[in-house]
């Protein structure tokens, strides 16, 4: 009688070959998500700029004043006709909250702003800064 051939295990390559697969599906996407830039292109250098707000905004403060280059503004529509005047083709407003106002106060003040007839509202943020 002949001895019983004992069987080889076979190795788990298709789980090894979908891992793989699954990783270089990754490493793709990731890597052309942005378009790379132009090797001769050099970015402006944003270091030491000072963050403070640009001076043609309205700034609310956490308290929900307002303030407009260092002077406060009674409100939203005292706002828009101030800055009418001021110049003859109106834009969109530009507004910097603090960090500490409530949302819901700076929605308002949006809604104010375009009732009062503001054409748009930007609403600048620490990174729109940097």
């Amino acid at each position: 009688m002949k001895p019983a051939r004992r069987r080889q295990r076979r190795e788990p390559t298709i789980a090894l070959i979908n891992i793989v697969f699954l990783m270089l599906v990754f490493f793709m996407v990731a890597g052309t998500l942005a378009a790379p830039l132009d090797k001769d292109l050099q970015l402006v250098d944003t270091k030491d700029l000072d963050g403070v707000s640009p001076p043609d905004a309205l700034v609310v403060h956490p308290d929900g004043r307002l303030s407009y280059r260092g002077e406060d503004v009674a409100d939203a529509a005292g706002y828009v006709t101030a800055q009418r005047a001021e110049v003859a083709e109106a834009g969109p407003v530009r507004l910097v909250p603090d960090r500490n106002l409530p949302a819901d106060q700076l929605v308002a003040l949006a809604r104010d702003l375009r009732q009062a007839g503001a054409t748009g509202v930007i609403i600048v943020t620490e990174r729109g800064l940097e």
